[in-house]
């Protein structure tokens, strides 16, 4: 009787151990669809996320795989956080400054004028508020995502231009692509502004439907070719010293993931900011040199009296953005109060600028 009781038993667990393994072997699989906002061709802009995916999969064993979409293949680069946040795709690797529109908030986590650079960006948001704060303003704005830091580049050119600009009065009237709250800046200093993906910049200023240009670093900008039409480029990017990038996960994905695999994802997206910053930091000499050597590029650097027109401006622009939305200024003064505190390290512990 024991005996029959046991093998029936035994049965049971054998059959319910079949039965749950195929439930069991889907949930330890993931599949990351992930259109993505930027060329793979463009050194640490593009090209973090096919290393994301690789490491994915080599951590993981291959229970998690990413496949890479280019630009526009499966879906708009401006559609990709709604396009997250519905389930039509289960992720996408963007910057959170293409959402202003929608969140006023958003630029500050892409990038800031006379912002923190990519050292203080990450302190902020890793060991500041900045993560939390992150979530918080997606969750607020109704979109069901997760979001995870997942690349960071270091100061950008501020902007390729057909002439001299030497007094605000030269920058009136211009049409410029420019990104994010550096745009607005622009914008009260007269220059009429537009967000141009990035493969759709050159053939805007070769149509001369903008005069001129910001977009990135000069080894990407030098893949898009703007040295061929508009010779003068500015320094610093006063309107971007650090930019992020994001890897967005629709929420119920994410929710259903093992712990195992959000550490995974969590830390492989970790990696890429260091290794994106390295990468970054490590190829625009070349690129510079090439300009001035080969392409008859003009590098210029901002008076100090144009960089103090910047800043008043930018700090006109702040004040309204934080006095119309609420969030913003949440999330400004945060940042803000971490920065005063960081000033006293950067001042004392940094080899100060000749």
């Amino acid at each position: 009787m024991k005996k029959s009781v046991l093998s029936l038993a035994l049965a049971a667990s054998v059959a319910a151990s079949v039965l749950a393994a195929p439930i069991a072997n889907a949930a330890d699989k993931l599949l990351l669809k992930t259109p993505i906002a930027f060329s793979t061709s463009l050194p640490g802009l593009g090209s973090p996320i096919p290393r994301v995916a690789d490491q994915l999969k080599l951590m993981s064993g291959g229970t998690i795989k990413m496949k890479v979409y280019e630009p526009g293949k499966l879906v708009p680069p401006f559609e990709i956080l709604d396009a997250v946040s519905s389930g039509k795709i289960n992720s996408g690797y963007t910057t959170a400054g293409y959402w202003a529109g929608k969140i006023p908030a958003a630029p500050l986590f892409s990038a800031v004028p006379f912002g923190p650079e990519a050292g203080e960006y990450a302190a902020w948001l890793y060991y500041g508020n900045g993560l939390s704060l992150y979530q918080e303003m997606y969750d607020q704005a109704g979109y069901n995502v997760k979001v995870l830091p997942c690349a960071i580049i270091a100061p950008e050119t501020s902007g390729w231009f057909a002439k001299e600009i030497n007094s605000p009065e030269d920058l009136k009237g211009l049409k410029m692509r420019f990104f994010g709250l550096g745009g607005k800046v622009m914008q009260k200093l007269g220059v009429a502004t537009s967000l141009l993906p990035g493969g759709e910049i050159f053939p805007a200023l070769e149509k001369g439907a903008i005069d001129a240009t910001e977009f990135s670093m000069p080894a990407i900008d030098a893949r898009l070719g703007f040295h061929k039409l508009v010779k003068y480029n500015y320094f610093p990017g006063w309107h971007q010293q650090a930019t992020v990038f994001e890897l967005l996960i629709n929420k119920d994905v994410w929710n259903k993931a093992s712990d195992t695999h959000k550490a995974i994802i969590e830390n492989a997206c970790k990696a890429s900011v260091t290794d994106s910053f390295a990468e970054g930091e490590a190829i625009q000499h070349e690129a510079l040199l090439d300009n001035v050597n080969n392409n008859g590029v003009q590098i210029k650097q901002w008076s100090p009296e144009m960089l103090d027109v910047f800043r008043s401006t930018w700090n006109d622009v702040a004040q309204e953005e934080a006095a119309n939305d609420a969030f913003f200024a949440k999330v400004l003064t945060d940042l803000n109060q971490f920065r005063d505190n960081y000033k006293i390290w950067k001042e004392n512990a940094f080899l100060p600028r000749k």
